[in-house]
């Protein structure tokens, strides 16, 4: 039996009294205030629900006549029965009893006054307790945060609840950025910075396998196949001018410059390399080019900002820079060359030797005096006078191609004069960050869509746009829904 609004009312008066004897009490057997505070949050949660249901109960139950006109213009009849609905808030479940219209029962409603008086969500989820838990389930696994909602808020939503709610809300993000405003002028640098790299995401066996059980991996293959989420960024930063010997203390001393230019307005994203919508397969790679380089066009405004693109060494993505970004700058990341000098250096030297530390330094100065062929020749001459074991031998021609191979992008000595950066280490940083640190906790696998979803949602949660985008979103559902914008 549905209660009246005075009777829940007149409960939420006869709790808001519980309320104050549970004080009175406590004061009387000198509780700890931990304990009384405790109580306090668990009886406010049902004065909450109460008058949530005292609101709802004032709204009246949609009867607006015999008959009413539906969004698309359609008129259509109440239907005999009332239907109830599922409502999950903050306090607790609701159950919202309301007339419908449509044309007969058993089919999809065509109008709902009730639903679009109370600006009712699509979900059984009010957007309060979706924008709540979906902040816990950016930062932990869907797991813990069913088990932090549940601790906090005495509610329970199992993981695949929780993953469905994800993707849902995913479906908004990109009309959000799309619609999203361009950084003030005045707050952007002088230099636009476009970068990306990869970062593997381990993924769930095909069902076949795990219908199966045991499968018996081959030769060579891994125990958890990865798809690679490409991680993207544009931002905007002040031109830093140094000299090689400058870059050559700030990496051996592990140490950033005080006086070094932040990253401004910094926007990162991230899409699986292959991801299917409806019957097509989406191309990760060229969406996330794509995006960018609207990004870019947007924030340039125009204005013939300076463009530096800076990749590591895998050709799939110079490819996509020379597709979308043929007139930037393209600069090889030096960290990813770094990692090359050092393997040559063991190759000769013992890891963690003063020896391999010196063979490193002096290589690195001369390659960001911009001496790629000076680098490039002593190290085959070297493999020449002073032999190695094949093995590592072998370690030392894959840094020489890698270094001959990009050398059209190691002008080192050039970006440095022109204060251009020559490290990726904000996409390095968004691909911990973003990927990482979600995707890759113990024991994770993930489908394709549920990696997307949450790659989309946790980049607008970093990016400092989550507040934005949830009412975004919410105003966008309300349109679909009742077509009107919320209130």
């Amino acid at each position: 039996m549905m209660m009246t609004q005075e009777q829940d009312f007149l409960k939420a008066q006869k709790q808001f009294d519980g309320l104050v004897g549970l004080v009175r009490q406590a004061l009387d057997q000198q509780q700890r205030l931990d304990e009384v505070e405790r109580s306090l949050f668990r009886e406010l949660l049902q004065l909450g629900k109460t008058l949530l249901a005292a609101f709802v109960a004032g709204q009246g139950d949609g009867d607006v006549g015999a008959t009413t006109t539906a969004a698309d213009g359609q008129s259509c009849r109440r239907l005999p029965e009332t239907h109830p609905r599922r409502y999950v808030s903050v306090f607790g479940e609701l159950t919202i009893v309301r007339w419908v219209y449509g044309t007969r029962e058993g089919q999809a409603f065509q109008a709902v006054p009730l639903d679009q008086r109370l600006g009712l969500p699509a979900s059984d989820f009010s957007y309060l307790l979706e924008d709540w838990v979906q902040r816990l389930c950016l930062k932990e696994s869907f797991a813990e945060a069913g088990q932090s909602l549940a601790m906090l808020l005495g509610l329970s939503l199992g993981t695949r609840t929780l993953e469905a709610m994800n993707q849902r809300v995913a479906t908004f993000a990109d009309g959000f950025r799309d619609q999203q405003a361009l950084p003030p002028t005045a707050e952007e640098g002088p230099l636009l910075v476009v970068t990306a790299d990869g970062k593997g995401v381990p993924m769930r066996r095909p069902l076949e396998e795990r219908v199966r059980g045991h499968h018996r991996r081959a030769k060579g293959e891994k125990a958890n196949k990865k798809q690679m989420a490409y991680v993207g960024a544009v931002y905007s930063i002040a031109p830093f001018v140094r000299t090689a010997q400058d870059v050559v203390d700030d990496v051996f001393r592990r140490q950033r410059a005080k006086d070094r230019p932040a990253p401004q307005h910094k926007r990162v994203r991230a899409e699986m390399t292959q991801v299917l919508e409806g019957d097509v397969i989406r191309n990760g790679k060229e969406t996330l080019f794509g995006d960018l380089s609207d990004d870019v066009v947007r924030r340039n405004r125009g204005r013939g900002v300076p463009l530096v693109c800076v990749l590591d060494g895998e050709r799939a993505l110079w490819d996509k820079r020379a597709e979308f970004f043929p007139w930037s700058v393209g600069v090889l990341d030096v960290f990813h060359v770094l990692e090359r000098l050092w393997v040559a250096a063991h190759a000769w030297h013992a890891e963690g030797s003063a020896a391999a530390e010196t063979f490193v330094r002096e290589r690195l100065q001369q390659l960001l005096e911009g001496k790629v062929g000076q680098v490039i020749g002593g190290l085959r001459r070297r493999l020449t006078t002073q032999p190695v074991p094949a093995a590592r031998r072998g370690a030392v021609r894959k840094a020489i191609h890698y270094l001959q191979n990009n050398r059209a992008y190691m002008k080192y000595d050039a970006y440095l004069a022109a204060g251009y950066p020559i490290g990726s280490g904000v996409v390095e940083g968004a691909c911990r960050h973003l990927v990482k640190d979600r995707l890759e906790q113990s024991g994770m696998r993930w489908t394709v869509a549920g990696a997307q979803a949450l790659l989309h949602t946790r980049a607008l949660y970093l990016n400092g746009d989550w507040p934005d985008f949830c009412a975004f979103r919410i105003d966008a559902e309300q349109h679909q829904l009742y077509g009107q914008l919320a209130v």
